[in-house]
């Protein structure tokens, strides 16, 4: 109990000199899929140090735990398809797509936490409630977007959504690259360029997964838990093989000094680029 009356007063500290929590994570249900109510506090909410000290390892994953335990244990009575497809699609993008931030863009984590794949098990937690957000934004306008152009011949549909569908993606991905500027253990070698061109790099995730996600019960067929899974893993491996020609082909969007790449560079395939550099 010390442990999270610690983090509660800490979080109230920051708070009182911080901007306001981004956004609160919510889901809601495509036609037949039951989504459920989070909160997801954003990192930038977190302290470089208060009155009482920096947070620790463990204070960092009870944050992580608060924000998304709701999203995770409620599905368990409930039917969760939409909170699977999240959980593995956000997994899949903590362990392996965290890298190609390090290596391509040319950010680091810096705040004390407990990691796996060198990547802070915190960020598992807060990007599952963020991304559940994230995609209930997305079904609701692509449904309206869809009502509103029913009338029209199909390739004028599919050229509003594929439009759409790009410009809600760079939007979010600019926006959580925006907002997390004020946490100081999330670092970028050139943030302007971050912001503008690493932001399209992290809106591909979006733009392959808001419309596969939408499929989810949007019809009148009712989608077994075995295939959202196959459907999220999916739409996962289409984003690696995106980020990762990228990398090969483009490259990083800054030059990336020694002491910045990731000592551990926990994909096979980046261990040889760096041994070529």
């Amino acid at each position: 109990m010390e442990v999270f009356q610690d983090v509660a007063v800490k979080i109230v500290l920051v708070g009182e000199v911080t901007t306001p929590p981004r956004a609160l994570a919510a889901t809601h249900p495509p036609h037949n899929t039951t989504h459920h109510p989070t909160h997801a506090p954003p990192l930038r909410l977190l302290p470089a140090g208060t009155a009482n000290g920096r947070f620790t390892e463990l204070e960092y994953l009870v944050v992580g735990l608060v924000s998304t335990v709701p999203a995770f244990v409620i599905p368990l009575f409930l039917v969760g398809k939409a909170n699977i497809w999240i959980i593995i699609f956000s997994y899949v993008g903590n362990y392996f797509w965290t890298h190609y931030f390090f290596t391509v863009l040319g950010a680091s984590y810096t705040f004390p936490s407990w990691r796996m794949n060198n990547v802070p098990h915190t960020t598992f937690l807060l990007t599952h409630a963020c991304f559940l957000f994230y995609h209930m934004t997305s079904n609701m306008t692509l449904r309206k977007l869809r009502h509103s152009t029913a009338h029209l011949p199909q390739f004028l549909r599919w050229s509003f959504e594929a439009a759409w569908v790009l410009a809600l993606s760079y939007f979010i991905a600019y926006l959580e690259t925006l907002a997390i500027a004020n946490f100081p253990y999330y670092e970028f070698i050139d943030r302007d360029i971050m912001y503008k061109v690493g932001s399209l790099f992290y809106a591909i995730y979006f733009i392959v997964s808001f419309p596969m996600f939408s499929r989810i019960d949007e019809n009148e067929e009712k989608w077994s838990l075995s295939r959202v899974a196959v459907d999220a893993l999916g739409a996962a491996m289409l984003v690696t093989i995106i980020l990762d020609l990228w990398r090969i082909f483009l490259g990083p969007i800054v030059p990336i000094p020694e002491s910045r790449r990731c000592g551990q560079p926990g994909l096979a395939w980046f261990q040889v680029q760096n041994e070529r550099v």
